[in-house]
């Protein structure tokens, strides 16, 4: 029987939270059948006996050293059949059975639409600064849910402009099966999803926003590890799409104080500072690793590669991940 939609899942010591995506994934409702595919990369935690316990689900597994962003989600899409595919991560979870018809519907109605994102929405346990972003990161998409490259002038000149058309997010998407023949992932080692929606914009196919296709997803880092990713997403993001995010520390220091001065004032509209004085306290910090992440980032093809290995969670993790191999 054809598949309307193929769900791709890809894992690695997902936790306990999988079970929960699991359940939720099986559980969607749709006009037709579709198939669900995990494709582990090395779990040691439980995550594939897990997923045996549900027959509804294919598993393939990979050796870790494998594993890569665009290449695994490539892999994974060649091994399913669905007209569309929906890729979602192990930590995202659908908050109600009609997440997936949600974004059909949204590609269904225009067959130039090549790939649809969902909304996220934070955990409950997430900070209060974390569940303001996500909320208004995403209504900055209602005005234009649909777009494409309508602009040559302004997409050559407008770096703002090219990060709203690059904006995509495989946490919660779908890909449209004949573009993805046709444009496939990247094989990149980070933000293979924007790289990804650069080229079906730049071949003249649309992007779309699904709001009601939603699913919890948020992150809350500790200093370190918010400077570390903030890092590792800067540097990606100027080797691939050469954005600045500033030019210099003099740039950087307003950003952190126009973040700061942003989140004081909703603390004081919302009492946040009463009810949650802790958060109050840290983010000011937060703010500050994740600005200077960026900075250096930015900066990061001429920082000697020992200190880029420090100052990177990917390097590090692919480092500790290579010694584990060997021995």
């Amino acid at each position: 029987m054809p598949f309307k939609a193929s769900v791709v899942i890809p894992t690695k010591n997902a936790g306990l939270l999988l079970k929960s995506v699991l359940d939720a994934v099986v559980r969607q409702e749709i006009d037709g059948a579709f198939e669900v595919l995990v494709v582990d990369s090395g779990s040691s935690d439980g995550t594939v006996e897990l997923v045996r316990q549900y027959p509804q689900i294919r598993l393939i597994e990979i050796e870790s050293r494998e594993f890569g962003h665009g290449k695994t989600r490539n892999f994974a899409i060649s091994n399913t059949t669905g007209e569309f595919i929906a890729m979602i991560t192990h930590d995202a979870l659908p908050l109600h059975s009609r997440w997936l018809a949600e974004l059909l519907k949204t590609a269904e109605a225009d067959a130039r639409i090549a790939g649809v994102f969902g909304r996220h929405v934070a955990y409950p346990e997430a900070t209060i600064f974390t569940q303001q972003e996500l909320v208004a990161h995403f209504q900055g998409f209602l005005a234009r849910p649909v777009v494409e490259l309508d602009d040559p002038v302004r997409y050559a000149n407008e770096e703002g402009y090219r990060q709203y058309l690059y904006f995509f997010s495989d946490n919660n998407a779908l890909l449209r099966r004949t573009v993805w023949q046709e444009i496939p992932y990247p094989e990149v080692d980070f933000a293979e999803d924007q790289a990804w929606a650069r080229l079906i914009i730049e071949a003249g196919y649309r992007k779309a926003y699904a709001p009601d296709a939603i699913v919890a997803h948020s992150h809350d880092y500790g200093f370190v590890e918010r400077f570390q990713r903030s890092f590792d997403e800067s540097y990606a993001l100027r080797r691939l799409f050469d954005y600045q995010h500033g030019t210099g520390l003099r740039h950087a220091l307003r950003a952190f104080v126009g973040l700061t001065l942003r989140d004081v004032r909703f603390a004081y509209r919302t009492k946040l500072y009463k009810s949650h004085w802790r958060q109050v306290a840290a983010m000011p910090v937060s703010n500050f690793m994740r600005v200077m992440g960026y900075f250096l980032g930015n900066q990061g093809s001429r920082i000697p590669r020992p200190i880029q290995r420090w100052l990177s969670r990917d390097q590090r993790l692919l480092a500790i991940s290579s010694l584990k191999h060997a021995e």
